[in-house]
């Protein structure tokens, strides 16, 4: 893409920004951001609340991560808590699929997941990052054994289809290629007195030194084939030992095909803060934070609870639901208060009582469409033949991505890796799919990186989130407009109700979010429950 504003005289701040993106620390932030936000969040520690009165009955909406930790909290403050839940189970979006599981779509299509026995996969959340302090504390507190997830493997592949003739090329070769390339134009241009006006004499051998460093440039400031270049990329033929044991060097890719690929994308990708190592799974599967969380108020739970209408006045909270166990008898439960984590496309629909500026904020949050494949293969070609355990290939196909496991290295039998997941269009695409033609495009384009794809396939099994009749979308993706005009509105508690989830925070997307809503939602309700404002 040619560039098509003038040349400008940059500052010393822009200067160390363009380095640092260089570098893959900002690149391509601000684009990403719809994806999950890239900062650390505000938790300490839990909220301490003491002196509920005696008797105060609170109604908690939903036994996701949000529910059931408000529903805790609320209970060890003296609060008496009812939980209504529409599955047949709790966690909500913490969830993980294994052999026996059905999933069923909206439209009643049914998969039955075929993995081996102790495989899984997560179709909802499948990560950490080590900054979510609030979910990282309750998973110690609730002994919920977590293990590292592995985020970016130097092995792994990355691939365009209009870059390197379509081939994929291992993510150390180009991250290697890409800094090399770009330290070698910054050093020379330094030398060469281009950038005076700018990087004083006291700069200049340290950045000078810094770029020779990171960008494994050789004396004349080069960046070519060499043993330098081959440390960071790797060796045509490896080192060995013996007679042969020396290694060659390999080719670097041309400079042109390096930076027209746009596969840089995805070295900045891994540096946004909330992608940064170290990152977490629970060991066992994702679902198992769920069941931490369960086995804390499993008791207060009721299952198969379809609400259906909310209502408020100044003594307290009237919740209306069809209880699903009982073929959909209508039902009544009253409360004091009311913390409703519903998933805002669902709670739109419902007769919800509260004021006009929350049912706007509700009204203004749609949720993205994100579908997640999970693949099971007969052995761990990845590791056997590819070397390659855990991390993510990233590509320009619709499947977007494969993630291998973190967990099980070197075991033997079949493994199953996640062998696409979308959002936005491609995500649409794929949920209009049958489950059968979902596997097959996820298999084609799988081939792009690993020939043994079809050879060693088993069975697979799809989760499209905007199908999913009890959430009916993967997240909430907030504009900057509608938290200007509705976010504070969708967070303040409407005189005996008050939202928590995800979509009240400014973690979205992340089990984070849930966790800092709900400490939110119990705070105020507490507050208010005292009498305070």
């Amino acid at each position: 893409m040619t560039n098509a504003h003038p040349r400008k005289a940059p500052t010393r701040r822009q200067l160390l920004t363009r380095i640092g993106t260089l570098a893959g620390s900002a690149a391509l932030y601000q684009a990403m951001t719809s994806m999950g936000h890239a900062q650390g969040t505000d938790f300490t520690a839990p909220p301490v609340l003491s002196g509920a009165k005696r008797g105060t009955r609170v109604l908690v909406l939903g036994a996701g991560l949000a529910g059931m930790l408000a529903a805790y909290e609320l209970r060890k403050a003296g609060y008496h808590v009812q939980v209504l839940e529409f599955q047949n189970r709790a966690g909500g979006r913490n969830i993980s699929l294994r052999g026996g599981d059905t999933v069923t779509e909206l439209g009643g299509v049914t998969q039955k997941v075929g993995f081996a026995s102790g495989n899984y996969i997560n179709p909802g959340p499948w990560r950490i990052p080590y900054h979510h302090q609030g979910l990282l504390h309750y998973c110690r507190e609730f002994g919920v054994e977590l293990e590292p997830f592995v985020e970016l493997n130097h092995n792994s592949w990355l691939h365009s289809s209009r870059a390197f003739d379509g081939k994929p090329v291992r993510y150390r070769e180009f991250a290697s290629d890409f800094h090399g390339f770009t330290a070698e134009l910054l050093g020379k241009a330094i030398n060469q007195h281009k950038l005076d006006d700018m990087v004083s004499a006291d700069e200049h051998d340290h950045i000078m030194t810094a770029m020779r460093r990171w960008g494994s440039l050789d004396s004349g400031l080069n960046y070519s084939k060499g043993i330098i270049s081959s440390e960071t990329r790797g060796y045509e033929k490896a080192q060995g030992g013996g007679i042969n044991g020396a290694p060659i060097p390999s080719e670097p890719f041309a400079r042109k095909d390096v930076m027209r690929s746009g596969l840089w994308t995805w070295l900045a990708f891994h540096e946004r803060l909330d992608m940064q190592t170290t990152m977490f799974q629970p060991v066992g599967g994702m679902d198992m934070i769920g069941k931490g969380f369960n086995r804390q108020v499993h008791d207060l739970i009721t299952l198969n609870c379809k609400v259906t209408a909310i209502h408020q006045d100044d003594r307290g909270v009237t919740v209306t639901y069809n209880d699903m166990t009982h073929g959909g008898a209508v039902r009544e439960a009253q409360a004091d208060f009311c913390v409703c984590t519903i998933p805002l496309p669902i709670l739109s629909q419902l007769d919800v009582q509260v004021g006009a500026p929350l049912k706007a904020a509700i009204m203004a949050v749609p949720y993205a469409s994100s579908v997640k494949l999970g693949l099971e293969f007969k052995r761990r070609f990845w590791e056997e033949d590819d070397q390659i355990y855990g991390g993510i290939s990233f590509t320009d196909q619709p499947i977007s991505q494969i993630s291998y496991p973190s967990h099980g290295y070197f075991s033997r039998g079949p493994a199953v890796l996640l062998g696409g997941y979308m959002f936005g269009p491609a995500a649409y695409d794929f949920a209009g799919m049958t489950p059968q033609e979902r596997i097959e495009h996820a298999l084609a384009q799988g081939e792009v990186f690993h020939k043994q794809y079809r050879k060693e396939f088993s069975n697979g099994v799809s989760f499209a989130w905007s199908r999913v009749p009890w959430t009916m979308g993967c997240c909430s993706m907030w504009s900057e407009q509608a938290r200007k005009t509705h976010y504070k509105a969708l967070c303040t508690m409407d005189n005996r109700i008050v939202l928590a989830g995800e979509h009240a925070s400014y973690v979205g997307c992340w089990q984070e979010g849930a966790i800092l809503s709900a400490l939110d939602a119990v705070t105020q309700l507490h507050k208010r429950a005292q009498g305070a404002s």
